[in-house]
């Protein structure tokens, strides 16, 4: 079943080709085994038009779509997509599905069958010793074929998927390892040329790699529980206030923008939106990663998924469905748990040839120890004295090889390297949400890593971001009310520090405009003031520029440049009216964290609009080095500033808080954007920062860190685990049993180290 939009479309076709206008679309599908079966259906279904995101849940066999605002939702390209990968998909009823629900579900019938078949095979190979007793072994024939053919039927399902798309998996091997141990031993029980059978192994291979497959689910789930969490944060049910003022419950995705909702203590907030009435403390630590509550009052702002503490409020809808802060952090950590990091390209190049690399060499080995028997255990007496005598069964040279090569193809794992990578990037941008960080892909991460340098704005990155005037120079009398008036149309922070004071009564101004990066100009229509032309409110330097004559406020200027403070001027043509020094106080750990990123040898640099004293002083205030310093800089020559330390050999972070740094953002390898829940979908930046202490800056940089040296560690297991694996097993030193348990392991291992992740701190 689809969720609809709320919308007027007309309701979904009956055909699988229908398009409409849907929010989400939940498919059921077939043939996945593992994390890496789970990763390729959610890159084929996030390659179909419109899909906005995509998750797969492993142990349900399900997939949830989510389509972009303007997309109309494609049941049939779903579907194609996931079959050209190899595996079978189709519409299935929406549910909320958790691991292990239900007895039968994941890989729960593999265990129920597999594990007491095999115990029982082993006790009978191994205490009872009853392996080459008839009756054993057609007891042993039947219960094997019995797993082989249930609990084996999801290995030939996706292995026959991957055959019929071009391509071969992990099922591939699996499948070709157990039935050669089965269908030997089948042929010798039946055909009575005796010797050992290997009904046990083939049971043991399918039970033991089930085993840890539902190991890696359960694991896996637990790399997800950040996003969990975030799914199941917004109620479904809100209490919407009617016309006449009566309370009545109402489903969230009902609601629309302007719809009035009451909010009591213990409430989560169903959408966002602004408050009209009352005052309370709201818990935002889930979207912000901060665990102060937060006051609320008149005209505050609420989003979707935070909890209403202590008082009633009523709220106005400003946000609904996509649109709301809470869906656009979901979307960016699905976005960033199904994305691909570069050096996940060395596993993918390995792994498209490994599978027909590694059923070569089981052939051979199987050939080996089937036409040169001597040879080979040679070689392999040779080996032992350096290993271990490894246990043979007595066999004639063609049972031998047949186990061989099913070892082989056994005990090779493409699975950990499809895994390496992704598994750190999903655990990594899970424990990075959970702090209050949004990484917007692998990639993001990756360049996170490898930073030199960080360059920060000093405005609302380095500053509380709410300035206001610590002393005000009037030259010409009523100057203060005249700025106040010109500031009041413009949202930069230092003018609307400026708007707060005392304005003129009446608007006395046309052609008003706003200079990016340096102010605001006006001509005055109101021969009142005594004043005619062009008035201007800006920085000292943009006046300069413009003509301005600024010598009678020079010592106003330097006496409250050396005090930290921007200076803002009002001139009439070339005339100064009035200079106002406004300070911005720094953020209490503002010092703090550029001792942490200079101690981590990254080089700090600020950068900043203020006049050279300004910004010298703050720059010693928090330890930035006075040559590391940009001062008089408009928004546009930031981008310029990164370009040229990146042409220097540093790799470049830039941090600001979005309003005026979109390019520096884009030219930075990498950016970090310090904002509010609100502004999290400002596309420039790689990182943002929902809580805006910019402690979180070395943490989100030293989380990287540990996610890109996790994903190295990972890829590099997988490699060596493969490279000692395979020649063992080859040589006989591994039999099949072994190798499937160490199959299971490598993926376990692979997984569980990037589960550290979520534990990982700070120093």
């Amino acid at each position: 079943m689809e969720t609809a939009i709320k919308s007027g479309n007309s309701p979904a076709g009956t055909g699988t080709g229908a398009k409409t206008r849907r929010a989400t679309t939940e498919l059921a599908i077939e043939g996945m085994t593992c994390g890496n079966c789970a990763r390729h259906v959610t890159e084929a279904l996030q390659g179909v038009p419109g899909v906005q995101s995509a998750q797969v849940n492993l142990e349900a066999q399900a997939a949830t779509v989510r389509w972009a605002p303007d997309a109309l939702a494609d049941l049939e390209a779903l579907v194609k997509a996931v079959v050209e990968a190899g595996f079978e998909a189709k519409a299935a009823a929406a549910r909320e599905t958790k691991p292990g629900e239900g007895l039968l579900s994941g890989w729960g019938l593999n265990l129920m069958l597999g594990v007491p078949v095999t115990a029982f095979l082993m006790a009978g190979e191994w205490i009872l010793r009853a392996g080459m007793e008839p009756w054993f072994q057609w007891t042993a024939f039947g219960l094997a074929s019995v797993v082989q053919i249930f609990a084996g039927a999801r290995f030939y399902r996706g292995a026959w998927g991957q055959l019929k798309a071009g391509s071969s998996n992990m099922d591939t091997l699996v499948s070709l390892g157990s039935t050669t141990a089965c269908a030997y031993s089948v042929w010798a029980l039946l055909s009575g040329s005796g010797g050992h059978l290997f009904f046990m192994e083939a049971a043991a291979i399918i039970t033991l790699i089930s085993v840890g497959h539902w190991l890696e689910s359960r694991v896996a789930a637990r790399a997800s529980s950040a996003l969990n969490k975030l799914l199941t944060l917004a109620p479904s049910l809100a209490r919407k206030l009617a016309a006449d003022g009566r309370e009545m419950e109402a489903p969230a995705t009902d609601l629309e923008t302007g719809d009035r909702v009451v909010l009591r203590p213990g409430d989560r907030v169903p959408v966002d939106g602004v408050v009209e009435e009352g005052a309370s403390a709201v818990d935002e630590s889930m979207l912000t990663g901060e665990s102060i509550p937060v006051d609320k009052a008149g005209r505050s702002e609420l989003y979707a998924g935070t909890v209403n503490l202590n008082g009633r409020l009523v709220m106005r809808v400003t946000a609904t469905g996509e649109e709301t802060a809470l869906a656009n952090i979901i979307a960016a950590v699905q976005r960033a748990q199904t994305s691909r990091a570069n050096i996940q390209r060395l596993g993918d190049r390995v792994s498209n040839v490994f599978v027909p690399a590694i059923v070569l060499v089981a052939i051979a080995a199987g050939l080996f120890w089937a036409l040169a028997p001597a040879a080979a255990a040679q070689a392999q007496s040779t080996l032992a004295g350096f290993l271990w005598q490894p246990h043979m069964h007595a066999a004639g040279p063609l049972a031998t090889g047949l186990i061989i090569a099913a070892a082989v193809l056994i005990v090779a794992c493409p699975c950990a390297m499809g895994l390496a990578t992704p598994a750190a990037i999903m655990a990594g941008s899970n424990a990075a949400a959970e702090r209050g960080i949004l990484i917007r892909d692998g990639v993001a991460l990756e360049k996170a890593g490898q930073i030199t340098a960080v360059m920060l704005d000093k405005t609302g990155t380095l500053t509380l971001g709410r300035p206001t005037v610590a002393k005000v120079r009037e030259i010409r009398p009523g100057a203060a009310k005249l700025a106040a008036s010109l500031a009041r149309g413009s949202a930069h922070p230092l003018s609307q520090a400026i708007a707060s004071g005392v304005a003129l009564e009446t608007d006395v101004f046309t052609e008003w405009e706003e200079v990016r990066g340096s102010g605001v100009q006006a001509r005055l229509k109101s021969p009142e003031t005594g004043l005619d032309g062009l008035l201007r409110l800006g920085s000292v330097r943009w006046l300069q520029e413009q003509g301005v004559d600024l010598t009678v406020g020079k010592a106003f200027e330097e006496e409250w440049s050396a005090q930290g403070a921007s200076l803002v001027g009002l001139a009439h043509a070339r005339a100064l009216l009035g200079l106002f020094a406004i300070k911005d106080a720094l953020k209490s750990g503002a010092s703090d964290v550029i001792g942490q990123l200079e101690r981590e040898g990254l080089k700090t640099y600020l950068v900043t609009g203020d006049n050279k004293l300004t910004a010298l002083n703050i720059a010693k205030q928090i330890g930035i080095p006075s040559d590391r310093v940009f001062a008089e800089v408009r928004p546009e020559q930031k981008a310029v500033l990164v370009k040229q330390l990146q042409e220097k050999g540093e790799r470049v972070a830039f941090v600001g808080d979005g309003i005026n740094d979109a390019p520096a953002l884009e030219q930075a390898d990498l950016g970090i954007a310090v904002s509010k829940a609100s502004d999290i979908a400002r596309e420039a930046a790689d990182i943002i920062l929902l809580k805006s202490e910019i402690e979180a800056i070395p943490e989100s940089l030293g989380l990287a860190r540990a996610t890109l040296r996790t994903i190295k560690q990972n890829l590099f297991w997988a490699f060596f685990y493969n490279l000692c694996s395979v020649p063992l097993a080859a040589l006989g030193f591994m039999s099949p049993v072994l190798c499937a348990a160490a199959m299971g392991l490598s993926d376990l291992v692979v997984i569980g180290n990037a589960l550290r992740l979520r534990s990982w701190r700070k120093r």
